[in-house]
């Protein structure tokens, strides 16, 4: 006798002829009630070890799913940010201790800097801070070290966005490595909503690849000493227009809905700051 491979479809079926009260079937996951015999109990145990596995964009958006985006505009929470900052800094050995046990700097308060909290089962998991840079406000935090640089880019108008103060709470990070990519999802829908035309990465020389791999940042020059840091940093850039469809063909949870943006980046809403992700099919 020939035994048929057992898929999701098939298995359905077959409680389908069986009459059994039926459960949940979501996902990629079964979830049984009521089962009427071992066999049977048997037979889904098999049938849920052919199911594929979630493959890498779909276990990122279905963590993104999970996470709420907060954007850190009264004192409380920016401190709570800033003390997350101060753990993730301290442990890596990128920063001296201090007293107050919290790390933030006077780019935090600029008219064109947006901190955001990326919160998990209600508590801060990681954050991240964005400078967009305009004609109104072109200071940007990179610009400082890598004038030379950027200036050109600036003076011609361009808008750029440096995305910087990126930390993970070290356990959160340890039990859900995949909330990187949730967090610099925010950087992303930045660059739609402000139309931005150059996003930076200013990162350690270690932290290259991931950003290199994950968008294709290219360096923009060597690595440089950089304030406030104990290593220098080096500066990476991507056109945004040019990678954009690339980047989402390629990673679809980077994909937003213009209503989510405009949630988390129009300072003038009256509506709560804190956005529950909603993951579109095919939005820019």
């Amino acid at each position: 006798m020939v035994q048929k491979k057992l898929t999701s479809t098939r298995v359905l079926t077959i409680l389908l002829k069986m009459n059994l009260k039926l459960f949940t079937f979501d996902n990629r996951t079964l979830t049984l009630r009521r089962v009427r015999s071992v066999a049977l109990g048997e037979l889904l145990m098999g049938a849920l070890a052919e199911l594929p596995a979630p493959n890498f964009a779909d276990s990122v958006q279905d963590l993104i799913e999970r996470v709420d985006y907060r954007r850190a505009d009264t004192p409380e929470e920016r401190e709570e940010i800033y003390r997350l900052r101060y753990d993730a800094y301290r442990q890596e050995g990128a920063i001296e201790p201090n007293l107050s046990r919290s790390f933030s700097d006077r780019f935090d308060d600029l008219g064109n800097a947006y901190v955001f909290g990326v919160h998990f089962d209600g508590k801060l998991a990681s954050s991240i801070r964005l400078n967009v840079s305009t004609s109104a406000c072109p200071e940007l935090p990179a610009l400082g070290v890598f004038e030379d640089v950027l200036s050109p880019l600036i003076e011609a108008g361009k808008t750029v966005i440096d995305p910087t103060r990126f930390v993970v709470d070290p356990e959160i990070a340890r039990a859900l490595p995949k909330i990187s990519y949730a967090t610099v999802r925010i950087g992303w829908m930045a660059c739609e909503f402000f139309e931005a035309d150059w996003v930076l990465a200013t990162v350690r020389v270690e932290h290259q690849a991931f950003y290199r791999r994950l968008f294709g940042h290219k360096p923009m020059c060597k690595a440089r000493p950089y304030p406030t840091l104990k290593k220098p940093i080096s500066l990476m850039g991507l056109e945004y227009p040019a990678a954009k469809e690339r980047v989402h063909q390629r990673y679809p949870f980077f994909r937003s809905t213009y209503f989510e943006r405009r949630m988390l980046f129009e300072r003038f809403l009256r509506t709560p700051h804190i956005l529950r992700p909603a993951m579109p099919a095919n939005t820019s």
